[in-house]
């Protein structure tokens, strides 16, 4: 029997909900800008450096065919908990891996960590948090995880200079996903709080029950589930796949370029912990954008400043000024990726099953990683074949043709009611 309906305070679960994942973020931003530099030292060229940067966003795919399975079964604290171990699994084999290829391995594992934890998080902001809040709840949600890609790159940065060593860097993964699990064994199960099987509203406002006769549909397969929901994943989740693919490219972009112009690892941490802090500092604009205006608001100036950005800095890289041109576009692919904080997540939100959603925001989270995977193996492709600039350029286009497909099916598939609250 589910317990009985209580009302939701934001407040009460704030920490319990944000600060494991706040640790974990920070670990992760620390170690994305270092992993092509750690490949670079042990052998690995330039294009090489970003294919094994990529295994992260790869590993978060894989992680994502079992994470709604996973989360329904063994609960979210449990499955972050899980997560936690396997990214210091990860992390460890980074740390001893004698060539590039082991240090592939453990970027893997870190990726497959990444996708259930995060999924874990996203489902209960789904479940718990009303609809009027959803936006506001879910981008926040999406500023904890800038916030650790801001702080991390800083922290990286600071440990680079003491120690003098790239490696050393992943030791701050290692202590933030300990301290993510102490915070998690510690504080309130915010699932707990609100038991099992919550009275939830759906984008339309009428309550919904979870009830316990449809526990065995919330653990469907992740390929049930994207045949269950084929017209709007194709549809929709094509048009997060290239938000997804812009975002991805960015991360691995910009710490190649730093390399390709000959910054320092130092240098190369800081100017994207900086990025990181402006990126952060927008999430909760983009909240109130998209609770106010509407979810299209937030998604096409995104998507237009993503692949403007790229665009220009496709065609700096050989200017006198180069660094000068990076550290700008650094800037602007940060304020166009803030604004649209929580996108993915929100519009996730607002088409899942209100009263099961772990398995619909697996596939939908398949659908995102799906882009954000195949888009740093593309970058390393077109750096091989052709350029680094050329392969800018390439994911500015990306960019254009995200913001295209998200302005023709917002209006389409996301419930009037949620567009602009």
């Amino acid at each position: 029997m589910s317990s009985p309906e209580r009302p939701f305070s934001f407040r009460s679960v704030a920490l319990a909900a944000f600060l494991p994942t706040l640790l974990f973020s920070i670990g992760e931003g620390a170690i994305i800008p270092i992993i092509p530099i750690a490949a670079g030292n042990l052998g690995a060229s330039l294009a090489m450096a970003g294919f094994i940067a990529s295994m992260i966003m790869v590993g978060e795919l894989i992680g994502d065919i079992p994470s709604g399975w996973i989360v329904s079964r063994v609960g979210e604290r449990a499955s972050m908990i899980g997560a936690a171990a396997i990214a210091i699994v990860g992390v460890v084999i980074c740390l001893v891996a004698p060539g590039y290829g082991v240090l592939s391995i453990g970027v893997l594992l870190v990726g497959l960590a990444t996708a259930v934890f995060a999924l874990a998080r996203h489902a209960f902001m789904t479940t718990y948090v009303p609809a009027r809040y959803r936006a506001r709840a879910l981008s926040t949600l999406g500023g904890i995880f800038r916030a650790g890609w801001f702080v991390g790159p800083l922290i990286a940065s600071a440990v680079i200079a003491l120690t003098g060593s790239t490696q050393s860097v992943f030791w701050i993964f290692i202590v933030s996903c300990l301290g993510s699990v102490i915070v998690l064994l510690a504080l309130p199960d915010p699932e707990k709080m609100f038991g099992p099987s919550p009275h939830v509203s759906d984008a339309s406002g009428q309550q919904v029950t979870a009830g316990e006769e449809e526990a065995e549909e919330r653990t469907h397969g992740l390929f049930r589930t994207i045949w269950s929901h084929r017209e709007v994943l194709v549809r929709m989740g094509s048009g997060v796949s290239l938000v997804a693919a812009v975002r991805s490219a960015r991360t691995v972009l910009l710490p190649l370029w730093a390399v390709s112009i000959g910054l320092s690892e130092s240098s190369t941490a800081l100017i994207i912990g900086i990025a990181g802090a402006v990126d952060f500092a927008l999430f909760y604009a983009s909240g109130q954008i998209m609770d106010r205006f509407g979810r299209m608001w937030s998604a096409i100036p995104s998507m237009v400043g993503l692949g403007t950005g790229f665009l220009l800095l496709a065609f700096s890289h050989d200017l006198g000024a180069r660094v000068q041109w990076y550290i700008a576009v650094s800037l602007l692919l940060a304020v166009a990726n803030g604004i649209g904080s929580g996108i993915i997540m929100t519009l996730g939100a607002d088409l899942a099953p209100a009263d099961r959603p772990a398995p619909f925001l697996g596939a939908w989270r398949f659908s995102g990683d799906a882009g954000q995977a195949v888009a740093p193996l593309v970058v390393s492709l077109l750096t091989a074949l052709a350029s680094i600039a050329f392969a800018s350029g390439v994911m500015g286009l990306v960019g254009f043709a995200g913001a295209a497909v998200l302005g023709r099916y917002i209006p389409r598939y996301v419930p009037r009611r949620t567009r602009a609250a």
